[in-house]
């Protein structure tokens, strides 16, 4: 039998062009324009799978939606909105939606969803409680937040191990406070633990605890973060800085779900999810025997890779609203930002990522008395920030020296640091792989951004360099010209 769709949007345009999607991929299609008619259709049993927008005329989707669930807990419900926030994704989860799509979608898209939706209709999950909803842990309407927030509400109410990748400054953690305020162990603890801020051979008691007597020092026995987050969630950062010796206990706790104090003898079982997170590249770390292939696939059951901030640019007015609203709440002068302000800001690459822009924009509510910060302030402010010329750096360094005897020179010394041996096997790829970066940094500093002129500098095709900046993670300052 053909599977009936019901579409709810105000949008006529919508409505047409999903009707007429719908239809040639072998659907019955009923569409309306309202909440009302919608719900006539779903009380008297007809549909087996709705597409719905959040806000109509005369009620909001997130309301209907129990009555559905209690009327039809079978009837799968897609949501589609234009207010695309993690708390929009976070809702349409917890309110039993079987997916949540940002407006503008993709209609390939959508009728995939559709397919695995009548195949395998979703349970309802948990509710969040109320109080929760009110918050704003992330922000950002960009495509690239918004596929972030809808891998996070599916993970809501799963124990999956999470893998978040990233540079520094992304928000890490922020995102992993977010998957435990708001999934099923919310109210157990969260605990987190930076492996590179703590001494490599204290890491296993950190994370064990040890029995009284286990080592110098140990006079009494001490608890560790995972009994610290029996219940909860253990948020493991830097995690390709843990030492093989803890990467081994860990990985028993991953297949056994049990692990022992150091010192002790007696295993101890265990319940907490995992998310780990890392802006290192851990293959390139396992290729290296620094990094253990077998705990890498137990910790990325689930990988999320966040975006540095220079690839979200058009989140920035959201993001510099948040921070000012954060900033007042304790204490500091209301500011706002005019739109030539905020358009340099977007053309930053925010080598910092949003942990370099919120402390900006802290900055510049504590030191300057202005009630409108403008152009003129961002621009002396990034340009503080922005290192002298690499190219500039070398010619003051070099004096005349051609570039091919400056490496000369440059590869004499890195020669000169290994005594009597020789360098690790693979120099000449390793060579040509690292003097990438700088060059292609050293000529986007001297053109200031401008993707155009370092290309031309370069003698390169611009999508080759815009690949290049892309795969090595190069960030410069770029000018609001720049392309």
């Amino acid at each position: 039998m053909t599977a009936t769709i019901l579409v709810a949007d105000d949008d006529a345009a919508i409505r047409t062009v999903l009707n007429q999607a719908l239809t040639r991929a072998g659907y019955d299609v009923r569409i309306t324009s309202n909440a009302a008619t919608l719900w006539r259709w779903i009380s008297a049993g007809e549909g087996d799978l709705v597409v719905t927008d959040v806000v109509m005329p005369d009620e909001n989707a997130f309301d209907l939606l129990p009555r559905i669930k209690k009327s039809r807990p079978e009837l799968p419900v897609l949501v589609m909105s234009a207010q695309n926030t993690f708390m929009t994704a976070i809702k349409a989860s917890e309110k039993g939606a079987y997916d949540y799509l940002p407006k503008p979608f993709d209609l390939t898209e959508l009728i995939a969803i559709i397919g695995r939706a009548l195949a395998e209709p979703k349970r309802k999950p948990a509710r969040l409680d109320d109080e929760m909803q009110d918050g704003m842990p992330l922000v950002g309407r960009s495509a690239a937040m918004q596929e972030i927030y809808r891998v996070l509400a599916r993970l809501m109410q799963t124990d999956l191990t999470l893998m978040i990748t990233g540079e520094s400054g992304t928000g890490k953690e922020l995102v992993a406070r977010a998957l435990h305020d708001y999934g099923k162990r919310r109210n157990g603890p969260f605990v987190a633990i930076n492996m590179a801020a703590i001494p490599r051979d204290l890491i296993e008691s950190e994370l064990f605890g040890h029995e009284k007597g286990a080592f110098t020092g140990a006079q009494n026995r001490s608890t560790g973060r995972f009994e610290q987050a029996e219940g909860g969630t253990l948020f493991l950062d830097e995690i390709g800085d843990m030492p093989m010796d803890a990467q081994t206990r860990l990985l028993r706790v991953l297949q056994q779900g049990e692990y022992t104090t150091v010192g002790g003898r007696t295993p101890i079982r265990t319940d907490v999810r995992i998310v780990a997170a890392t802006n290192k590249d851990l293959k390139q770390l396992i290729n290296q025997g620094l990094f253990r292939e077998d705990l890498y696939y137990r910790l990325n059951v689930v990988p999320l890779r966040l975006p540095p901030l220079r690839d979200r640019a058009e989140d920035i007015g959201d993001l510099v609203r948040h921070f000012i609203q954060m900033g007042e709440k304790e204490g500091l002068d209301p500011k706002r930002f005019d739109i030539e302000a905020l358009d340099l800001m977007k053309s930053y690459a925010w080598p910092g990522n949003v942990r370099e822009l919120e402390n900006l924009v802290r900055r510049l509510m504590a030191l300057y008395p202005q009630d409108v910060i403008g152009r003129e302030i961002i621009e002396a402010e990034l340009r503080a920030d922005v290192p002298d010329s690499p190219i500039d750096k070398m010619g003051a360094r070099s004096g005349s020296l051609t570039i091919a005897q400056a490496v000369e020179e440059n590869m004499r010394t890195y020669f000169a640091g290994f005594g009597d041996n020789l360098p690790p096997p693979g120099l000449y790829d390793r060579v040509l792989t690292e003097m990438e970066y700088p060059l292609i940094l050293a000529a986007l500093t001297a053109t200031r951004g401008n993707q155009i002129k370092a290309a031309d500098l370069l003698g390169l095709n611009r999508n080759t360099l815009r690949k290049k900046i892309r795969e090595l993670g190069v960030s410069v300052y770029r000018s609001s010209r720049a392309s």
